[in-house]
C-alpha cells in the first residue's frame, strides 16, 4: 500500500499558461496501456519484455529471446516509462504525475521538462540495474521519471499544502515536504530489505534523487527554491 496518493495541491501556475507536457506524457502512458490490454496475455507479456528494461539484458549478461527483440536494450531505458503491468500500476503514477508534474514543468518550461523527464527516468532505470544487474525480471513503469519530478517539487515548493489519501484511506492537507520526505524514507526502508522484491526501490530513489539535483540548473533564474517567494 502506498504511503500517500495525492489527489490536489493549491499551487497555480505561474509562467507556462498550460502543463502541455505533463499532460502528453499521461495521455500516452494511457494509449500505450490500452494497446497493451488489446492484445493476447502470451502478446501482452511479449510486450512486456520487448520494451521493459532488463537488467541482464542491458548489461549484455543475458541475452533476449530474438522474437521478443523490438528495440535495442539500451532504447528500453525510455520504453519502459510508457509501459505499465496494471490499471492500478498506470492510475497511481499518473495521479502523482498530475499532481506534482504541473509545476515543476512551469519552474523549467516545456522543452526543458522533456528532457528533464526523460533523464531522471533514465537515471532510475539505471539505478536499479545496476542494484540487480542479474536480474533477468523486466522492469515497466513511468515511477521512476516521477520520482524525479517529485524530488525536484521537494526543492522548489516544500510548504505548499497537498491533499493526499493517507494510507489511501484518510484525507489530509499536509505540506509537501512532510509527504515527499516522509515517501523516500519508505523506500529507502524498502530498498533495505523492509519491503518486498516485486517493486523496483532502488529506481524511485535514483530518479528521485537526480530530479532534485537537476531541478536547480534547469529552472528558470528567476524560480526560487524552497518557497522563497511564498510569505511564510
Amino acid at each position: 500500500m502506498a504511503i500517500f496518493l495525492p489527489l490536489k495541491d493549491n499551487n497555480p501556475l505561474e509562467i507556462i499558461p498550460f502543463q502541455v507536457v505533463t499532460v502528453s506524457l499521461i495521455v500516452a502512458c494511457v494509449a500505450v496501456f490500452l494497446w497493451q490490454v488489446s492484445l493476447s496475455d502470451a502478446a501482452g507479456n511479449s510486450f512486456i519484455f520487448a520494451y521493459g528494461t532488463i537488467p541482464a539484458v542491458l548489461f549484455d549478461v543475458k541475452i533476449l529471446a530474438p522474437e521478443l527483440v523490438r528495440v535495442p536494450a539500451e532504447t528500453t531505458l525510455i520504453t519502459s516509462m510508457f509501459v505499465h503491468g496494471s490499471w492500478w500500476h498506470l492510475i497511481g503514477n499518473m495521479l502523482y504525475l498530475w499532481v506534482f508534474g504541473d509545476n515543476v514543468e512551469d519552474s523549467m518550461g516545456h522543452r526543458r521538462f522533456v528532457a528533464f523527464y526523460l533523464i531522471c527516468g533514465i537515471a532510475a532505470a539505471l539505478t536499479h540495474a545496476v542494484t540487480e544487474p542479474g536480474s533477468a525480471t523486466p522492469v515497466v513503469g513511468a515511477s521512476g521519471a516521477i520520482s524525479g519530478v517529485m524530488g525536484a517539487y521537494l526543492v522548489l515548493h516544500p510548504r505548499v499544502k497537498v491533499l493526499a489519501l493517507i494510507f489511501n484511506r484518510i484525507p489530509l492537507r499536509l505540506p509537501a515536504y512532510v509527504l515527499l520526505v516522509g515517501w523516500i524514507g519508505l523506500q529507502l526502508f524498502n530498498a533495505y530489505g523492509g519491503g518486498d522484491g516485486s517493486t523496483a526501490w532502488w529506481s524511485h530513489i535514483g530518479g528521485f534523487l537526480a530530479g532534485a539535483a537537476l531541478v536547480v540548473p534547469l529552472r528558470h533564474k528567476t524560480v526560487p527554491l524552497f518557497d522563497r517567494h511564498r510569505p511564510g
